[in-house]
Formats: structure tokens, sequence, C-alpha cells
């Protein structure tokens, strides 16, 4: 493979952490130069670039020439983008749009993260070309965000969708993954999240022994995808010695997990008993105010198999959390220490 100068926007969070980690590996035996973009947290080694400020935008890519630009930056919580549609708009869809245009004038490849939830979640597995129909705003707002791109690939840009599911990994404080949050449905202490700026209180589920019953939904199904999978699949996609489609799709192939699933293998992981957590088989109602969440969206990855690109996982869902138990119990009691 040959070295590239490659831009990961939303370097800070979750999936761009992840997906800076393997562009940086040496595995591939190609020395690439990764320009880290943040805004909310651009700490020590990243780039402070506000994307939603056009002008500044457009004097980043005139001073750096790039490769390709991977696209992770998102609002991503589904009741935010509901609750202030206005605001994640800009983000979810405005700023994909601006990239396009510039990846068209500058010559670079754009590969946006998109989501399955563009889907309703009635038909699956859905491949690439069957017809989105979003539920929320959050879905709306990225399908958006794909048609800017997609319009800005008929023109000749080189940009491509890559939609994922529900994300896991390493995480700086639980609510960078609504799979890793699930832990906060496990404790009785009061402990810091670790990493945040504001250092604020969390009360972590799992280890919730305190009486209080959690109901947890055991009806809708997801498949939850570690972002260091992903992170490998963009690595063999900008190396590829051909176009990429206009839109492909990446997700764990293992079997599908309800949310009460998910909490299960946790608990099973940090050896804590959930008798408190109750499963609610009953399908989920639309009720005013609440977001509404698609029951199924499994993703396809024909596409990317059609390319060579390997599909497959790292490790398995239950494999991960024991693997990484011992680091999630090396910080709470770190976390307990720094509150104590």
């Amino acid at each position: 493979m040959t070295g590239k100068r490659v831009v990961v926007t939303g370097a800070s969070g979750l999936l761009g952490r992840a997906v800076v980690k393997r562009f940086e590996a040496k595995g591939d035996k190609a020395e690439h130069t990764v320009i880290r973009l943040a805004f909310s947290r651009a700490n020590e080694g990243y780039t402070k670039l506000d994307l939603m400020d056009e002008g500044a935008v457009e004097a980043f890519f005139s001073e750096n020439k790039v490769d390709a630009v991977i696209h992770c930056a998102a609002e991503r919580r589904p009741d935010v983008a509901e609750a202030d549609p206005e605001k994640a708009a800009r983000i979810n869809a405005a700023v994909p749009a601006h990239l396009a245009k510039l990846s068209q004038q500058h010559g670079f490849l754009l590969i946006y993260i998109s989501t399955d939830y563009v889907f309703n979640g009635r038909s699956p597995p859905y491949e690439v070309d069957d017809k989105p129909d979003p539920l929320q705003m959050y879905g709306r707002q990225k399908l958006a965000g794909e048609q800017e791109v997609l319009k800005a690939r008929e023109a000749g840009a080189n940009v491509a969708v890559l939609r994922v599911p529900i994300l896991y990994g390493q995480v700086t404080y639980n609510a960078e993954s609504a799979v890793n949050i699930l832990q906060d449905v496990m404790s009785s202490s009061q402990l810091p999240v670790y990493g945040s700026a504001e250092d604020k209180l969390t009360c972590l589920v799992v280890e919730d022994q305190s009486g209080k019953e959690y109901k947890m939904d055991a009806y809708q199904v997801r498949f939850p995808t570690n972002v260091s999978d992903v992170g490998r699949v963009l690595v063999h996609l900008t190396h590829l010695d051909k176009a990429l489609p206009p839109i492909l799709h990446y997700a764990s192939p293992a079997p599908s997990l309800t949310k009460y699933d998910m909490t299960t293998i946790i608990a099973s992981a940090l050896s804590l008993p959930i008798k408190h957590v109750i499963p609610d088989r009953n399908k989920p109602e639309s009720k005013p105010g609440q977001t509404e969440r698609p029951e199924n969206t499994q993703l396809s990855t024909k596409a990317l198999q059609d390319l060579g690109v390997d599909v497959s996982e790292e490790q398995e869902f239950e494999e991960w959390w024991k693997a990484n138990a011992e680091l999630h119990l090396e910080w709470r009691s770190d976390a307990l220490e720094r509150l104590n």
C-alpha cells in the first residue's frame, strides 16, 4: 500500500479515534499522514476546525493537500436531532454537502459515514440500493447528507457513502456509544464520567444493586459493530485501485441482539447480576415526544464483499466485552479514587 494524507473529521470521537488508530497502524506497511480534525474536544494532537464555518474549512483544504477525507463528525444522537433539528441538520446535512463540493474542487476522496437509520426497519436485510424511509429526524438528516454527497458525485466528485449500524468500542465516557452506555444501567455508585471536560457525575445499570428495577427493550434488534472493524474497512476502501460504488454497507456479521441481550452480555463480562433488569418483550409504542426507532435495520454487506473487502469482525461482541472487562474495572476503580 502507498502512504496517503488522510483527514479524519470528528477525530476525537468514538469512531474517529478508531479510524485514526487504524490509519496510523503499521500493519499495512504504509506510512500514512493523518490530520485529526476536531472542535469541541480538540486537545493536543488535534487540529481545531469548526466544520460549520465554511470559510475556515475552505481555507484549510486550500492550505492542505490531502488524498482522502473520512467524514465521521455528526450529531449521532437521535433525541438531540429531534430536539434541535436546525442545529443538527447543519452538521448532518450541510457539512457533508460542503465537503463533497470541496472534494470535487480539490480532487480528494470523500467517504461520508451514514447510518442504518435511513431505513424504517420493516423489510431487512437492506441492500445498498433499497429505498430509504427514515422514521425520525436523525435518519432524515443523514439521508439528506447522503443525497447532497451523491449529487456532487454526479457532478464528478470522488465521493462515497458508508452506512454503519449502532457502534461500540473503547470510550472515554459511556455516553459516547449507545451500546457502552448500557453500563449506566448497572451501578449504585455515583461515578464521574471518565475523560469528559466537565467530569460530570453518572450513575453506572448493571452495577446498580439498590433494588431499583429497570425495563430493557427485548423486542427491537440491533447489530452492534466495533469501531475498530469500521476503521479497518475504511483503510481498505481508501487503497482500492478502482472507483468506489456510490453507497456501501458495513455491519457486524454476527446474529442480532436486543438491548436486553447486550445488557446481559456486558453484565456477564463484568461478573455482575442483573436481576433488577427486566426484559420488555412488547413492541415499543410511538408516543408523543419520543423518538421512534426502527425494529430491524440489518445491513447487507454484499456490495463490500463484491469489492473484495473483508467483512468479518476481529472479535465477536461477547468476546470483546470479556477481553475489556479488566479495563472497565480499572477505570471504575480509578473513578472511585478520584471521587473520594
